[in-house]
């Protein structure tokens, strides 16, 4: 090979080497998809919201049957309905109620505002009492009303009764609408692929609840990589938006591909994104560079002695340096 190309070899490997690592990341849709539209769940959401049940006790909508509270109204009504907390022991059992707004994390997940924090829906609610002691064994009958203001905007409004027994704490979820012109809309934005996974943000720029349906595939130099069935994802709130993951450990060692993320929600919304990426056997490719490199150096050495042999050959010593003819002639 000539000195000319093994430079040249060398020059783009390191031009590969100097690009961007691959950052690990891990994200995802912390909902528990089995109880999501059930009535008990944990608070605080800085914490990232779990779902949690306790066996002594039970809160659920009122007369039972029901996995929320439904509720729709004008601006300016005033909505009533009632919630049951359940004692099932053989000593009195204080509650503390409290309302809240309902609303997703940047991950995903459910979750509720803590005390004194709602601004939207939990602040329309009002309890008969936010404090009840339910005698061992018994149900008791806990009345609320939703009051509507006169300014709210058309759409879904989602908001909580949360109820606490010592630190333990689980609620009812309140679906509340008002009414007028609904719309569907969804974005996809800020496609990504690094850390064996496809990350994306999903935001609901419409006024109702949507359950959207996630699609994903990859297109390679020579074909399709990636093909994901259709997916039904959870709850996305109004003006919402999370940030999630779609794994892909088996993505392609060497090749240059385009990432399509699909959404959608029936006929109603539909929202599309893609995003390049490279893969390199990075490996590989450091292994390369460390034998070229090898190469070039035992090349290089093995022209400069082959040179000294020839000339030996000839019949005479190797030629002096520069310095010592110039001390020879200087002698002579």
């Amino acid at each position: 090979m000539r000195r000319g190309s093994l430079l040249a070899v060398v020059a783009a490997l390191a031009c590969a080497l100097s690009a961007p690592a691959a950052r690990a990341a891990d994200a995802g849709w912390a909902v528990d998809a089995a109880r999501a539209a059930g009535a008990a769940w944990a608070v605080d959401a800085a914490a990232g919201a779990g779902w949690k049940s306790d066996a002594d006790w039970a809160v659920e909508p009122g007369g039972g049957g029901r996995p929320y509270v439904y509720l729709e109204g004008v601006p300016g009504a005033v909505l009533e309905d009632k919630l049951s907390v359940t004692n099932p022991g053989p000593q009195p059992l204080t509650v503390r109620l409290r309302p809240a707004d309902t609303y997703n994390t940047s991950s995903g997940s459910l979750a509720v505002r803590g005390a004194h924090r709602s601004t939207g829906a939990g602040t329309w609610i009002t309890l008969a009492s936010d404090r009840v002691t339910v005698p061992p064994r018994t149900r008791a009958e806990i009345p609320f009303s939703v009051t509507v203001p006169p300014g709210a905007l058309p759409g879904d409004h989602p908001g909580a009764v949360m109820a606490a027994v010592g630190e333990r704490e689980a609620g009812v979820r309140i679906h509340l609408r008002v009414s007028g012109p609904t719309l569907a809309a969804l974005t996809v934005e800020d496609v990504r692929v690094f850390g064996g996974a496809i990350h994306y943000t999903l935001v609901n720029r419409g006024n109702t609840a949507l359950t959207p349906r996630l699609t994903v595939r990859a297109d390679g130099l020579f074909g399709q990589v990636l093909r994901r069935a259709p997916r039904t994802l959870p709850e996305l709130l109004p003006a919402q938006r999370v940030t999630l993951t779609e794994k892909w450990p088996d993505h392609p060692s060497l090749d240059s591909v385009k990432v399509h993320v699909e959404a959608s929600v029936a006929d109603d919304a539909r929202a599309r994104a893609s995003a390049s990426a490279t893969f390199v056997p990075w490996g590989a490719v450091v292994g390369a560079a460390g034998a070229l490199l090898a190469v070039a150096g035992g090349t290089a050495l093995w022209i400069r002695l082959r040179r000294s042999t020839g000339r030996e050959r000839d019949g005479g010593p190797a030629e002096p340096a520069d310095g010592q003819r110039e001390l020879t002639e200087a002698a002579t």
